[in-house]
């Protein structure tokens, strides 16, 4: 038998090694016990064999610094026995999980390992006759491509192997059809009502919190009918932490729902968000199967599992047996998965650096290819069934991505447009309507669109779906739609083909479009002062280099010749649901109806923002006529010094304008809060003007509701907040060394925040060692291999464990209690200077602008650190720059003292010296 017999039976793993490492050295248990080795040679050990026992191969292989070896995986273990359920890809996290001891060392953690196999090998036995039947049929299939478990799996697996158990499709429920959902009613949700649903949520044991009651009442107003077409009721309402705004508004909001028979769509910026939404809702639908029927979690396409990618991966592996590992896990989950939300949802975010992306999260269907009703999984389809569970919620918890560009497109899925919104993290509604309303003509943008036309080219084994596998069948025998179909694969031909990257570096591009993006490439490299370093470049697009206005107007033309086309073949599968409307069946309807959306929004909105992109370049600036609402430049993306993609990108100067248009303005009710939405210049009605320039509010006929509710956290006395004056903040040396020795003052429990991959990279190198050697593990974002929301979930398990990130852990961390205590940050968190933050700075509030967003940023940044009542915390600034016009970022009450770094470690262990032992 190649895998290993349990642990218990060899004496805590006798007949399989156990590796562990730390940042310093590494650890071997085998049956004559423990052996510690430098990275090199357990390396060295591990590759001569037998094959050891390990957790998260990927990141234990960057540890020791090697490429990797032959290996048991306990985390695929875990993913096959325990599908669709929760665990840290940590040795402790798998010990957590499995109701072991904490493990509190290498060697700790080694032998946990070893009893963590032993007891998931003797769960898997204890299956009933059905789920091991099951089971066993994939772990053939898996053993049968070499899993290292196989052996060991299918020997505690004593039911026979279903046959085809990789098609788990095939044990799906179907959804079925229902009627079209009445309009909502306009009953109002009073200030009384909402106070009192609000007291049944929270339960009569809660403490009072007077300032929930008064954030529930307020919102309350966003729940009337508005008496004006276009005019919404928009609340703003900033909350500060500990306030509860997320019962605040979901008592208005379900009572709403409720009255009027119609879903009230919270949205958020986050992922991570919309699930602590979702579990809140407990409280309001405790019963699991009313909670599946009134909320919803909603995402877009791209989130979800493709049964039909599935189904073609799973025939793939026949001939790429290999494949069977990575699918056979995934099948596993699909089986127990919720709702088939591979983002987020109970899908395990560390799955794909074990199995690889190709045969997990690619499987989604990220490139808009879907065939709706012609696919044969269209009535299992978990897209298809959270669309239409979303029609008939009460509660449809989405995010600002997804509203947006659904709202710019003309509705959500089926044209249908929400009446009540809610947006949380309402700080972020600009950042989000800028990415959503934005254009970019690039190089990827381009080859993306080529592959939704024609499908695969040269690429074996592709499974991009061109436009006439999506609707040759349904224009059979019309011949104007079979042409448009001809014509549209013709013209696509002129846009980035295979190989693009290579031939823009040779100079060598083929067709319009790579012309004109070669002659892009050019004038960013020759005007940009930065083209030696290895970060994305950047250049205004006027005056062009010679004979790119000439290749603009060309691309221009191939563009127009790929809209006419596509909207031919929109405008006659339209026809047919008017010539044919006796003989289409619903399904059928759908599909064209759904195919038809896709390609006006490819020629109505994708390529009509093209190309007048590219007609503006032939326009000289004193010839534009009208005000300035776009800026347009030319740019290189770039990582680590390659270049990823070029081209012309267009963003809103103020794309809270298109929000207001396409989104609150069509809207009944509004509410935007967040704990941030204030500036903090100390002038209050400056400060809402900012709030309301940053949300859309500025554009409505009717002035929004204003309402703020302070915190009731004592910040005076529960935090310090300290500018550190002598550290060079262009010296990583000393930059590291401050973070080294305010980590070891905090005992750990702390999070540094950068404002460069770099410089947090830089960091990490010179302080990972001595804070391990003082008992400390630290984290970081950009490297490790794992993804934010995992090491933001290790952070939060371990109360002392540190953790490096940039803007994405700033903003989307919720760590309550002990686990964060200390915030450094390594410099104030200006905007970056380019050329979108030139035309916005010069639009608004001019030098006023940057200190704007430096406050907000540092707002998130401070509200990390203190969560509930009992909480403590540092907030620690290394740049002695720091001007004295931010502290309005922090709460009033609070002081930003200036310290030398010797004072601040001082002061550091000073707050905590009293803190309670882990």
């Amino acid at each position: 038998m190649n895998g290993p017999a349990a642990p218990a039976e060899s004496r805590a793993g006798a007949r399989i090694p156990v590796l562990v490492a730390g940042v310093s050295e590494a650890l071997f248990l085998d049956a004559n016990g423990i052996v510690r080795l430098s990275h090199r040679a357990a390396t060295e050990r591990a590759r001569a064999g037998p094959a050891p026992l390990l957790c998260h191969a990927p990141s234990l292989f960057r540890r020791l610094g090697t490429a990797a070896f032959p290996a048991y995986d306990m985390l695929e273990l875990f993913a096959f026995v325990r599908p669709a359920q929760f665990c840290l890809p940590t040795v402790r996290g798998i010990a957590a999980s499995l109701d072991l001891p904490k493990p509190t060392d290498l060697e700790s953690e080694a032998r946990a390992l070893a009893k963590a196999a032993e007891l998931l090998l003797r769960e898997i036995s204890e299956l009933d006759r059905e789920a091991a039947g099951e089971a066993a049929g994939i772990a053939r299939a898996m053993a049968d491509a070499a899993w290292r478990w196989g052996d060991a799996v299918l020997a505690r697996l004593r039911e026979p192997a279903q046959t085809d158990a990789l098609e788990v499709w095939r044990q799906l429920p179907e959804w079925s059809e229902q009627a079209p959902e009445p309009p909502p009613g306009n009953v109002p949700v009073d200030p009384g009502e909402a106070r009192r649903r609000l007291a049944e949520l929270v339960g009569q044991s809660a403490e009072a919190r007077p300032q929930q009651a008064d954030y529930a009442s307020a919102v309350s107003a966003a729940f009337a009918p508005r008496d004006v077409q276009g005019a919404p009721r928009f609340v703003l309402a900033e909350a500060g932490t500990g306030v509860g705004k997320t019962l605040g508004y979901l008592a208005p909001a379900s009572l709403w729902a409720e009255k009027n028979h119609g879903p009230v769509w919270i949205s958020t910026f986050t992922r991570n968000l919309q699930h602590q939404i979702d579990d809140e809702l407990d409280r309001l639908v405790p019963d699991p199967v009313e909670k599946a029927r009134r909320v919803v979690v909603r995402k877009g396409r791209e989130n979800y599992l493709c049964l039909l990618n599935l189904e073609e991966a799973v025939a793939g592996a026949r001939v790429r047996r290999a494949d069977a590992i990575a699918l056979g896990l995934l099948t596993r989950w699909v089986r127990h998965s919720r709702d088939g939300d591979m983002t987020g949802g109970d899908f395990p975010s560390w799955l794909p650096d074990l199995v690889g992306r190709a045969r997990t999260i690619d499987l989604t269907d990220h490139r808009g290819e879907c065939i709706y009703s012609a696919c044969p999984h269209y009535h299992r389809c978990f897209i298809e069934r959270s669309v239409r569970r979303a029609r008939r919620a009460d509660i449809v918890i989405a995010n600002h991505a997804l509203v947006m560009v659904q709202a710019a497109l003309g509705g959500l899925d089926d044209s249908i447009v929400p009446q009540r919104y809610v947006f949380d993290e309402g700080h972020h509604v600009f950042d989000a309507a800028d990415a959503a309303f934005s254009a970019h003509l690039s190089g990827f943008e381009m080859a993306e669109l080529r592959r939704w036309v024609l499908g695969a080219e040269a690429r074996r084994g592709s499974r991009a779906r061109g436009l006439r596998r999506r609707a040759g069948d349904l224009v059979l025998g019309d011949d104007v739609a079979e042409a448009a179909i001809d014509a549209a694969e013709a013209a696509a031909r002129a846009l980035p083909g295979e190989g693009w990257h290579q031939r823009l570096a040779q100079s060598h591009p083929a067709g319009p479009a790579e012309t004109f993006l070669s002659l892009v490439r050019q004038q960013v490299y020759a005007r940009s002062p930065d083209a030696e370093n290895s970060y994305s470049l950047e250049t205004d697009t006027t005056p062009p280099v010679p004979k790119l206005v000439e290749a603009a107007e060309a691309l221009e033309r191939a563009l127009g010749c790929l809209a006419t086309p596509i909207l031919r073949l929109a405008g006659r599968l339209e026809h047919q649901l008017e010539e044919k409307a006796s003989e289409l069946d619903s399904a059928t309807r759908l599909r064209i109806e759904a195919i038809s959306r896709g390609l006006r929004r490819r020629a109505a909105i994708d390529l009509t923002a093209w190309r007048a992109m590219l007609a503006t370049l032939s326009v000289q600036p004193d010839e534009a006529a009208g005000p300035d609402r776009f800026v347009d430049w030319f740019a290189v993306e770039r990582i680590d010094g390659r270049d990823m993609d070029v081209g012309l990108y267009r963003h809103w100067i103020d794309p809270t304008f298109p929000f207001a248009e396409h989104v609150a303005l069509k809207a009944q009710g509004v509410v935007v809060t967040s704990a941030t939405l204030r500036d903090g210049t100390g002038e209050e009605e400056t400060d809402w003007i900012a709030a309301e320039a940053r949300t859309g509010a500025a554009h409505l006929m009717v002035p929004a509701i204003r309402a703020a509710v302070p915190s009731p956290f004592d910040y005076a006395g529960q935090t310090a907040i300290i500018v550190v004056t002598d550290v060079r903040k262009d010296s990583m040396d000393q930059v590291a060394a401050a973070y080294r020795e305010l980590f070891l003052a905090a005992g750990g429990g702390a999070l540094g925040l950068f404002t460069a991959i770099a410089r947090l990279r830089a960091v990490y190198n010179r302080v990972a060692r001595p804070l391990e050697a003082a008992g400390l593990t630290l984290l970081a974002q950009h490297v490790d291999s794992l993804d934010t929301t995992t090491l933001v979930d290790i952070f939060r398990a371990e109360r002392d464990v540190c953790l490096f990130g940039t803007d994405a852990v700033r903003d989307g961390i919720d760590v309550p209690g002990p686990a964060l205590r200390l915030i450094v940050y390594d410099r104030v968190p200006w905007p970056r200077p380019d050329i979108l933050h030139r035309a916005r700075k010069a639009a608004f509030l001019g030098r006023g602008y940057d200190d704007m967003i430096a406050r907000l940023r540092l707002k998130q940044a401070y509200g990390r650190l203190v969560r509930r009542a009992d909480d403590r915390g540092v907030f620690v600034m290394l740049d002695a720059q720091t001007p004295s016009r931010l502290a309005g970022a922090f709460p009033p009450g609070t002081t930003m003292r200036r310290l030398g770094l010797a004072e601040a470690i001082a002061e550091v262990r000073r707050f905590f010296e009293h803190l309670p032992p882990a």
